[in-house]
């Protein structure tokens, strides 16, 4: 299970990051409320954790905006904020719960399970493109009957680009989304995983293919001419 932290006290997203490690769920983490908005967009998860007062764009406007493009994920909104206009507004803009700050990891934990278990048929469990499908739970590739595990690096650069099929992602974005935002990683990181990941599509006989243009990143194809360089 996938969440997105869009919080921008650094220290409290890392927190929140390892408690919610610790008990078994995925994370990615931003800091700002444009960037936040752009993630929950492209990827996909089954809970985003918001908290309202962001630098460049503020909890309210972004889960707004999230549910007038069609984006149905529950989002738990976090602030100091404790009145209840700000709660009605919270809830008013489309966000599915609310926690005010300071709160103990159980009750982070409690509220999660039940947000998941209230979204149920809608949670995504799998992410497919061309004759690709990826298990966002196993973390298996499969194309038609034959599958393959990707380590954690490899799926989550495979979640970014099927996720994105059709579009053109650049290193930078691939970075942030694999390694973090925080990360050292440069651009050999990047081409080493894609070259990997290209390996085990061409192992499973894909016809999708990941194609390279220079200066500008990737693009997952489903009709496109074998692509190896880098």
């Amino acid at each position: 299970m996938q969440i997105l932290i869009v919080e921008d006290d650094v220290r409290l997203a890392r927190a929140l990051a390892h408690i919610l490690e610790e008990n078994g769920y995925g994370t990615d983490v931003v800091h700002d409320g444009a960037t936040g908005l752009a993630w929950a967009e492209v990827g996909r998860y089954d809970v985003i954790v918001l908290d309202v007062m962001l630098p460049k764009k503020d909890g309210f406007s972004v889960v707004a905006d999230l549910r007038r493009t069609g984006v149905s994920t529950p989002v738990l909104l976090l602030t100091a904020r404790d009145a209840v206009p700000d709660k009605i507004t919270g809830l008013d803009s489309g966000a599915d719960d609310y926690m005010t700050k300071p709160f103990a990891p159980a009750e982070l934990l409690a509220h999660l399970r039940a947000l998941t278990r209230r979204q149920g048929e809608v949670l995504f469990e799998k992410l497919s493109a061309g004759d690709l499908e990826l298990n966002l739970e196993s973390h298996d590739l499969s194309c038609g009957a034959k599958s393959i595990h990707l380590s954690y690096k490899e799926f989550c650069l495979a979640k970014v680009l099927i996720a994105n099929a059709g579009a053109v992602v650049s290193k930078d974005l691939i970075i942030e989304k694999v390694w973090g935002v925080e990360s050292t990683a440069e651009d050999n990181n990047v081409e080493a995983y894609v070259s990997f990941l290209r390996k085990k599509m061409k192992f499973l006989g894909s016809s999708a293919r990941i194609e390279t243009l220079r200066r500008a990143g990737y693009r997952f194809s489903v009709n496109a001419e074998e692509d190896t360089s880098c």
